[in-house]
């Protein structure tokens, strides 16, 4: 069954379709979960509010658009929302107004990565999207990603190093891309898929 058929069937209150995809990405997600939390305890928390936000929202989810880009937005969203508030405690905590100071400046700098991340992957074709999804985000190799896709694992190869250098392209021509740091900090994200 295809995920199109999943998200209808979801749709329609159908828990078997759920569980489909709940075991279908469970794993992905933690895993890309837990690169940015760096806890397990966290990570788990996190996942469980991502398929529950699935459920809760399954009456508005587009069937037509990628169920496992939606959900690693989620993930992400959830992750850095985790991230910031447990800045902010860290930060409440410091009577230290210098290192509040530079917290803050983390933070912003975080949140313009991942927007210019965002922004780029929006760009891309929707074959080079689904190839980057389903070998960074599913962690599919690309044998598995070209039966998938019925198209040669040469073409998936292709498909990835193109997105990849479009995203660095892109990142790099944006006028928040001030530095080198900016840089491999977000081609480290990207490669977090």
């Amino acid at each position: 069954m295809d995920e199109n058929e999943l998200v209808n069937r979801l749709r329609l209150n159908n828990v078997d379709a759920f569980d489909t995809l709940y075991h279908k990405y469970h794993h992905a997600i933690y895993y890309n979960v837990l690169k940015l939390t760096r806890d397990t305890t966290t990570s788990e928390d996190i996942v469980q509010e991502v398929f529950t936000s699935l459920w809760e929202n399954r009456m508005v989810i587009d069937p037509a658009k990628s169920i496992s880009g939606w959900l690693f937005v989620v993930s992400y969203n959830k992750s850095v929302s985790f991230l910031k508030k447990t800045l902010r405690e860290s930060v409440v905590c410091n009577e230290n107004a210098g290192m509040k100071y530079s917290n803050e400046l983390e933070v912003n700098f975080r949140e313009t990565q991942s927007i210019l991340l965002k922004e780029a992957i929006n760009k891309l074709s929707p074959q080079k999207r689904k190839v980057l999804e389903l070998c960074k985000l599913e962690g599919k190799s690309y044998d598995e990603t070209a039966k998938e896709l019925r198209i040669s694992k040469h073409t998936v190869k292709e498909y990835l190093s193109a997105a990849i250098s479009y995203i660095k392209h892109d990142i790099q021509k944006h006028p928040n891309y001030h530095s080198t740091v900016v840089h491999i900090t977000i081609l480290s994200l990207l490669l977090r898929f």
